[in-house]
């Protein structure tokens, strides 16, 4: 028996399959363990001897390789390290001892455990043939190593110093980047010589390939490397191209600006500036972010209508025509509107005055604006201001910001094309002021005619004349206009409707354009006379006549669906077909006449839609002479209130009232519709009359609206906005009135469709209210 099969040995061992690794012995390599059997392997070899048997499975795609898919031929390695990782997995380092072939699987349930028959390498002596062949694998691994980066060139310095031959030829076999079945043939190459010669076979055939794939390479990096080349050179020839043509682009541009400068015939200020500004931008690379920025400045001086000026034509009849064609009613207004212009007629060198629009929404403050250019013959323009809070908005930006522009007074009146134009500033109460400035302040040198010929714009650097045009100013209401702006402007107040106007712009402007935009003709579709005013009563309650063209269209839609789902016959639109068209009524006409109550007094408001009635509510209540006062009021009100119960206090005896009533009872003073803000003096002797008919359990008359500021001796005093409170009250039903005698004046001028078949009582003093309101005493009163 040789010394070979001596050390043969038959051996039990757990056996794990590897996957894409052919291990081979005298190779240190970390595994990465997952699989349930080669776990249960490895637990079982740590409680041995920590000897394994590791052998490559021949589809490594395979998750749970069978017998015939294991090779037979592996490698008997011990266990260094085993480390369990967080993800249920084993990392694993393994060092290759010898060569061993599978005779038998001795359990294949748990793991693989296997009988193996170990291949020890056998003692051979180094004859001069096999130091020959070892010097030649080693040169042609060294050969190897200069064409394959990925190994280090210590390597060689590790080989070199091996003089085992078997060892050898595992060890490099362990190096190379070879195909699975080709390291599997190295490793079951138990004869040392023969695997030696395998190991130079494959060694050269590697080298070759290498060999070929550089010159490949080197063929395809010199190619891309030319192709760089040209396209650099391509790259410069084009910017080259570029820049001759930029010069010759920006010469043309520099030409083009000189010329529109010298036909803009600018101001001598101006004309310098745009001189100076040219300059900059032709010593300025013409792909520069600050080429642009000259640029859109240069544009927009040159674009600004410096000298252009429309002619005026002020033909009064015309202007006439053109008012009453555009609206109809508001005569008082139509004839402010042609005093001013007859003004300007006579006095074209006078600085006209700053209109200013006041009234509720949809009684037609725009559409007046843009009649009054119409009459001028000028160009309009409108600027709506509501939600404004940033001064630059009217002002500008200064360049020095990114995406400056100028400010929308400048922008607009360039968009108009004339110096002139009719300028409308819509919803200026609607302005407010932030940290970023107050807007209102910077409208003052806008509407300024001392300051507005030379208004400066912080974008454009230049003062610019806006003495000429004609601005005209819009507000829902005045007093939330600052009081510097408005002491720069003529307020004159449109008034709301009244029953017969609407109808007759219902039928004369609205229903007509309705008709048109939902593709009808008169012909096919006819709401009655009656039936708008039905939905002016019954679905609409507002001073203008936005929401009624809102009804009227609707009812044409729906009309329009009629004919698309095979209607033939004429639409004819009366009175008891509205609520097939609007549902149920929003609003119930006359519902102001109530019966007489005790606590309750209707007063007259004025508010950004038009006016409204406001019914006032007094609850008396045990308690410490607290007061109370509830519906969202204002400061303003809430004083009033102080006032009318200090009034109140100061009529005890004449009032029956027991001394220290105010003392011994707590009073509530609510104004329904909480969630809308009310606020103004106005509302008075409302609350005076409403207190005084609580505390003295006396009713007041239902059928009486009232409007009065109150002092604390009870005189009434005037109030505004007369004309919009009682086309309010008309609105809502009411006959009788009562209003300070000091707006008697007022009243008189109200247009006398409005003010016939009204009872009006004109006051001085809260004792004639009181007379007047209180009908009935309650005996069974304690207080």
């Amino acid at each position: 028996m040789s010394e070979k099969e001596k050390i043969k040995k038959i051996m039990e061992l757990p056996l794990l399959a590897s996957r894409g690794v052919v291990v081979f012995p005298h190779m240190v390599i970390p595994l990465l363990v997952g699989r349930d059997k080669s776990i249960a392997a490895l637990e079982d070899a740590m409680m041995e001897e920590k000897m394994i048997l590791i052998a490559a499975q021949k589809d490594e795609s395979v998750e749970e390789p069978e017998i015939d898919e294991i090779y037979s031929f592996g490698t008997i390695a011990e266990v260094k390290q085993l480390v369990k990782l967080p993800n249920d997995m084993i990392k694993v380092v393994v060092e290759g001892i010898e060569r061993a072939e599978i005779k038998e699987f001795l359990d294949t349930k748990e793991y693989f455990l296997v009988e193996v028959e170990s291949h020890p390498e056998e003692v051979i002596e180094v004859d001069t043939d096999t130091k020959a062949l070892m010097r030649i694998v080693v040169k042609e691994f060294e050969e190897y190593i200069k064409y394959d980066r990925n190994l280090p060139a210590e390597t060689i310095m590790s080989v070199n110093s091996i003089e085992e031959p078997g060892r050898l030829a595992d060890v490099i076999s362990s190096q190379l980047d070879l195909k699975y079945n080709q390291l599997q043939e190295l490793l079951e190459a138990t004869d040392i010589l023969e695997r030696l010669e395998k190991m130079l076979t494959v060694l050269q055939d590697e080298i070759e390939v290498l060999k070929i794939e550089q010159d490949i390479n080197k063929r395809v990096k010199k190619k891309v490397e030319k192709n760089q080349k040209e396209y650099y050179l391509r790259e410069k020839m084009k910017v080259i191209q570029d820049e001759l043509e930029e010069e010759q682009d920006s010469k043309t541009e520099i030409e083009s600006y000189y010329n529109k400068l010298d036909e803009a015939e600018l101001p001598k200020k101006a004309a310098e500036k745009v001189e100076e500004e040219i300059e900059k931008l032709d010593r300025t690379p013409n792909m520069s972010p600050e080429a642009t920025v000259i640029r859109n400045y240069l544009d927009f001086i040159l674009d600004l209508p410096w000298n252009v000026k429309k002619d005026e034509e002020i033909d009064i009849k015309r202007s006439e025509e053109i008012l009453e064609s555009d609206h109809y009613g508001l005569k008082d207004v139509k004839e402010r509107i042609i005093e001013y212009l007859a003004v300007r007629k006579m006095a074209p060198a006078k600085k006209s005055p700053i209109l200013c629009l006041v009234g509720a929404p949809g009684v037609g403050k725009t559409s007046l604006g843009r009649s009054i250019a119409r009459a001028l013959n000028r160009d309009f323009v409108r600027l709506s201001l509501g939600g404004v809070r940033d001064e630059a908005e009217i002002r500008g930006h200064r360049r020095t910001y990114i995406g400056s522009r100028a400010g929308r007074i400048i922008s607009a009146v360039s968009d108009s094309g004339s110096k002139n134009p009719v300028f409308l500033l819509d919803e200026v109460d609607k302005m407010s002021s932030d940290f970023r400035g107050d807007p209102a302040s910077a409208l003052l040198e806008v509407l300024d005619p001392e300051q507005n010929k030379e208004f400066s714009d912080h974008y454009l650097e230049l003062p610019f004349d806006l003495s000429q045009v004609l601005f005209v100013t819009t507000a829902n209401v005045a007093h939330t206009i600052p009081a510097p702006l408005l002491d720069r402007m003529e307020l004159i107040e449109i008034p709301g409707y009244t029953e017969d106007e609407k109808l007759k712009i219902a039928e004369k402007h609205l229903l007509p354009d309705i008709y048109k935009d939902h593709g009808l003709s008169s012909e096919q579709i006819n709401i009655s006379s009656n039936a708008v005013l039905k939905i002016i009563r019954k679905y609409t309650r507002e001073a203008g006549v936005r929401n009624l063209e809102r009804k009227l269209a609707a009812v044409t839609r729906k009309v329009a669906k009629e004919f698309l789902e095979g209607r033939e016959k004429r639409a004819l639109v009366a009175v008891n077909s509205i609520g097939k068209y609007l549902g149920l009524p929003d609003y119930e006409y006359q519902e102001s006449k109530l019966e007489d109550r005790v606590g309750v007094a209707t007063g007259l408001a004025y508010n950004q839609a038009g006016g409204d009635i406001l019914d006032i509510e007094v609850a008396v209540v045990p308690g410490k002479g607290e007061l109370t006062l509830t519906g969202s009021l204002g400061d303003v009100m809430k004083e009033s209130a102080q006032a009318a119960l200090s009034y109140i206090r100061s009529k005890q005896n004449d009032l029956n009232l027991t001394d220290g009533f105010y003392k011994d009872y707590d009073i509530h003073i609510h104004v329904p519709q909480g969630a809308v803000p009310k606020d103004g003096p106005s509302a008075g002797i409302t609350i005076a009359i409403a207190l005084a008919s609580a505390l003295t359990n006396r009713k007041v008359k239902g059928n009486y609206a009232m409007t009065g500021e109150i002092s604390l001796r009870g005189r009434v005093l005037p109030i505004g906005g007369l004309k919009t409170k009682i086309l309010a009250g008309r609105r809502a039903g009411i006959n009788n009135y009562i209003i300070p005698k000091k707006n008697k004046n007022s009243f008189e001028e109200i247009e006398k469709d409005i003010t016939k078949d009204l009872n009006v009582n004109f006051v001085s003093h809260m004792d004639e209210v009181i007379d007047l309101l209180l009908i009935e005493v309650d005996a069974d009163a304690d207080y």
